[in-house]
């Protein structure tokens, strides 16, 4: 019996999907998504190989710990400065969940 494909069978077309190319580097899908009128470019990143590292949600201001599946999202023409790591859950509902949070004069800004 062969093993469960774990691949989307179609009706996206994600960039770098092929033999060669993002997936292979970066451990995830690319896609461009369309989000307040701009381009994005979004990554479905397994976490695996962010040892160490912690990022906070821009969705809902909390840290996404080390080792955890999430979403790298940035305007598709930007820099690499512009990328943000979001929950899956909140990149679904990003426009339901708009960062709205302030933050208090001693809480660090990621």
């Amino acid at each position: 019996m062969s093993p469960r494909r774990n691949r989307p069978k179609g009706g996206k077309d994600f960039a770098g999907a092929g033999p060669g190319g993002d997936h292979d580097r970066y451990g995830g899908f690319e896609a461009v998504e369309s989000w307040r009128g701009e381009q994005w470019s979004v990554r479905h990143v397994a976490g695996a190989s962010t040892a160490g590292k912690t990022y906070r949600c821009p969705g809902c201001d909390q840290v996404i710990g080390s080792g955890v599946p999430h979403v790298v999202a940035w305007p598709q023409y930007a820099g690499v400065d512009d990328r943000r790591h979001w929950h899956k859950a909140c990149w679904a509902a990003r426009d339901r969940r708009e960062s709205r949070v302030e933050r208090g004069r001693g809480t660090p800004r990621y």
